[in-house]
């Protein structure tokens, strides 16, 4: 990037969508995780479906087009926005930020599956260590100790991005629609898919907490609404590939967010699978030739150590 201002784009959106998990952390609250997905869509579609008016964007009446939107709501925004809140009610949010930056492995993975994706050995050596980190985090050799409902609906988030995402990517884009109408557009499906689920722990009376609800509010428009106006003017700007450089940055602000505000402390075994996650996900992305895969474990075990010793020496609540 030749442009200071997409660095700082693209650092804004890193901290938008890494503070995305402390804010539903802090929703939880006040709200079920229902009640926040649903706020977070509803919060998001309108703040979409205002810039669209204001850029002057139309959106479609393709019957055909909204059904395929409606799919691709319920895989990428409805479902994987609950489960998110569902299992932050038993694990950090920085945990969970972790666990989502698995979402790019799931997507190569269900990519595959459906013959979209080819395997050369690059990809097939990211998918192995991307999936290694995930073991290196839940360490089934200690009890399976983190492998509770919490962890696993953060996972389950993870994958169903990577169907929606696929599913996206073969229906969807590429047919002459602007990016930004289709996202409020699918925003728009999402929320009647959210509201099919108010009575599974939906109908409940909302607590009053000023900061509860003031996180719900910020998470709907800056970190959905204002975040998803973000990516699309980087991808334009920058290229799809620059601007999925974001996953690498992402979980590094939700770890940090929820250690500085929460006082949550990740053991260094899961930032260790952290950054072999993220490694994995380079490999899968990456074309060109580059250091080895030993280097690049290396590199990546040198940071986590050096993250984990700042993490556990200068944390303000000691």
């Amino acid at each position: 990037m030749n442009n200071p201002t997409s660095y700082l784009r693209l650092g804004a959106l890193a901290l938008f969508w890494g503070a995305s998990f402390l804010l539903i952390k802090l929703g939880l609250e006040a709200l079920s995780p229902t009640q926040i997905a649903l706020g977070r869509i509803v919060l998001g579609a309108l703040t979409l479906l205002a810039i669209c008016a204001v850029r002057g964007l139309r959106i479609p009446g393709d019957r055909n087009l909204w059904r395929h939107i409606a799919v691709a709501a319920v895989f990428a925004n409805a479902l994987p926005w609950v489960l998110l809140a569902v299992g932050e009610q038993s694990v950090e949010s920085g945990l969970a930020g972790v666990l989502n930056a698995t979402t790019p492995l799931w997507t190569v993975l269900f990519g595959l599956l459906a013959g979209r994706e080819a395997l050369p050995p690059r990809r097939a050596a990211g998918l192995l260590i991307g999936f290694l980190g995930v073991l290196v985090i839940f360490a089934p050799w200690q009890g399976g100790a983190m492998l509770g409902w919490g962890v696993l609906a953060c996972v389950a988030a993870s994958a169903s991005y990577g169907i929606g995402f696929v599913y996206t990517g073969r229906f969807i884009t590429g047919r002459g629609t602007p990016p930004l109408a289709l996202a409020s557009m699918q925003l728009t499906a999402a929320i009647g898919f959210s509201l099919l689920a108010l009575p599974i722990d939906g109908l409940r009376m909302v607590h009053w907490d000023p900061v509860a609800l003031l996180a719900v509010l910020a998470l709907g428009v800056v970190g959905t609404g204002i975040g998803f106006a973000l990516n699309y003017r980087l991808i334009g700007d920058e290229g799809a590939t620059t601007a999925s450089t974001v996953t690498y940055i992402m979980p590094i602000f939700s770890v940090l967010l929820g250690w500085l505000l929460l006082g949550e402390q990740l053991p260094f075994r899961v930032l260790l699978g952290m950054a072999v996650v993220l490694l994995g996900v380079a490999l899968t992305h990456r074309k060109s030739s580059g250091p080895s895969i030993t280097a690049r474990l290396w590199t990546a075990f040198n940071r986590a150590s050096h993250l984990y010793a700042d993490l556990a020496t200068n944390h303000p609540m000691k």
